[in-house]
């Protein structure tokens, strides 16, 4: 039979790491960013000529969102701001979230980002994204073995 050494601290440290664990399973990672208050969903559609983004961003003021193209990513950022109101009786409960959001989409094919079109209207922002001409042009051949 081998002696084996009891180290108490390892035990605890097993039971903090389990203990973070659930904790992590527990909290979304969207309420663990502290820095970050949301994270706007995004929908992209290819088409033989551009891409098609659309950004759910509603309640939002246009001069409040930032949007930057480079030819293989967009960005866009921006705050949302609360509004303050004053109430002497009742309840008030929100499940909005407000504050800064940044949210960088990579995109599958170079565009020409000198070229991009945006529309805001009804909460949605809609991008038009041209492909660069040589992604239009692309063909790739396949060999048959």
């Amino acid at each position: 039979m081998a002696l084996v050494r009891w180290e108490p601290f390892r035990e605890i440290d097993a039971i903090q790491r389990q203990m973070n664990r659930l904790f992590d399973e527990l909290i979304p990672l969207t309420e663990r960013r502290s820095d970050l208050s949301f994270l706007p969903a995004a929908e992209l559609e290819e088409t033989p000529e551009a891409l098609l983004l659309k950004v759910e961003l509603p309640g939002m003021d246009p001069k409040d969102i930032d949007v930057q193209v480079t030819a293989e990513a967009v960005s866009i950022s921006g705050e949302r701001k609360s509004e303050t109101k004053t109430e002497t009786e009742g309840m008030k409960r929100t499940e909005f979230r407000y504050g800064k959001f940044q949210r960088v989409i990579p995109l599958p094919v170079r565009i020409q980002n000198t070229d991009v079109k945006a529309e805001y209207k009804d909460g949605i922002l809609h991008l038009t994204l041209p492909k660069a001409e040589e992604e239009k042009n692309r063909v790739v051949k396949v060999s048959l073995a």
